[in-house]
């Protein structure tokens, strides 16, 4: 048996926050029943077609999930919601603010129907506050929070290359759910989790804002480089680019005493006796090491580094990563269907001893809705004039974060 089994989570979602959070749920081996818009179903369905025609996101982040279609602007949709709710451990939704207690699915009405329900709501901004109902996109929350002013070069900020608002936003989602199922476990209590992507990666600006608050100035942007810290970021090899991180004095001196620099003497120089030091005089530094690794291939320079252990690495493309020999060693591939056939995918970062993984595979658009609701209860005859999967689009299933 899964870690999971047995718990079932309804799930109102969209793009990327709340999918994440509940796809890692599916790994562990609960049922995530995925309710989406008729006819066109979560927005990250036509972000690509990069994956023989499917979504890359879509496929990132919903494996092993049974896709429902369902009208929420109906009454037999939302019965058809409510229906679910009562038998099930886990409800996560992303909706526009406001969206689900407008369509009767907000945590009172529904804790109050299962009161061992863990519900749990992401959004931008929090329930409360003047930001309360502004729209928030992943790359507006990095704005917000502080995240581009410190991303980029000296001349120029930049986002992140991937979507860290909503992903932060999904692990503290995932992350208090189970928390929330830990506590039920032992009080029989559901939970109500409120979860933004402001506080979620405000929390991973921990260090910038300390380093502001206390020090007067917030880290300057320093590219591939490290504000902080140096020698860290990269070095001029004849053949390429080699990374290195030096975090210690210890480090500092095998650096300059052991192997690459070859000058001992470096070590006692009054402008790099210390981190700060270091920081403070960076170009001079920078320069002295690059004129040593320009004569030496990247291969040269990693094997000094290693030997005298200091951290390295290669910058690699993306293709090189899904190559990488410790994946491959390690064996982190595996295989998912999906409607266009088998698709490579990496195992979760975080696997049990003597627990597997469920790696289900990425469903079609309504592809379980008959499945699940032959397993509702019977509805009187004339309780709702159409059926719950057909109908307007409801304009309140609006999504919260993109790329």
């Amino acid at each position: 048996m899964s870690v999971l089994d047995g718990v079932t989570v309804v799930a109102l979602e969209q793009a990327v926050a709340a999918p994440f959070a509940t796809r890692q749920l599916a790994d562990l081996g609960a049922r995530v029943i995925k309710i989406e818009r008729p006819g066109r179903g979560d927005f990250a369905r036509d972000y690509d077609q990069t994956v023989r025609g499917m979504s890359s996101h879509f496929v990132w982040l919903n494996r092993s999930k049974h896709s429902v279609e369902l009208d929420l602007k109906t009454p037999a949709g939302r019965d058809a919601v409510l229906s679910l709710v009562e038998t099930a451990d886990v409800f996560v939704q992303n909706l526009a603010p406001g969206a689900a207690e407008r369509l009767g699915l907000g945590p009172g009405a529904l804790r109050e129907r299962n009161p061992r329900l863990v519900y749990c709501s992401i959004s931008g901004y929090g329930p409360s506050g003047p930001y309360a109902d502004k729209k928030a996109y992943d790359l507006l929350v990095q704005c917000e929070t502080g995240f581009v002013s410190l991303t980029g070069t000296p001349e120029a900020p930049a986002k992140a290359g991937v979507a860290v608002a909503d992903i932060a936003a999904g692990m503290y989602a995932y992350s208090g759910i189970l928390a929330a199922l830990l506590r039920r476990a032992n009080t029989g209590q559901g939970a109500t989790l409120e979860v933004s992507m402001l506080e979620a990666l405000g929390e991973w600006m921990g260090y910038p804002l300390y380093f502001s608050q206390y020090g007067g100035d917030p880290p300057p942007r320093s590219g591939t480089s490290h504000a902080t810290i140096a020698p860290y970021g990269p070095v001029p090899c004849a053949d390429g680019t080699v990374f290195i991180g030096v975090q210690n004095q210890r480090e500092w001196s095998a650096l300059c005493s052991a192997l690459l620099l070859r000058r001992p003497g470096l070590v006692e120089e009054p402008r790099f006796a210390t981190n700060s030091l270091r920081v403070r005089h960076r170009a001079e530094l920078d320069d002295i090491i690059g004129s040593v690794t320009a004569e030496l291939t990247t291969a040269q320079v990693t094997r000094l580094l290693d030997e005298c252990g200091i951290a390295n690495a290669r910058l690699r493309t993306v293709d090189e990563f899904a190559d990488h020999e410790q994946l491959r060693s390690r064996d982190r591939w595996r295989e998912v269907g999906s409607p266009v056939g088998l698709l490579r995918t990496l195992l979760p970062p975080a696997v049990l001893d003597g627990e597997a993984p469920v790696l289900g595979p990425v469903p079609e658009l309504g592809e379980h809705t008959a499945q699940v609701l032959s397993e509702l209860p019977a509805r009187p005859p004339g309780s709702a004039d159409r059926m719950p999967g057909h109908g307007a689009e409801p304009d309140d299933q609006t999504r919260v974060g993109q790329r």
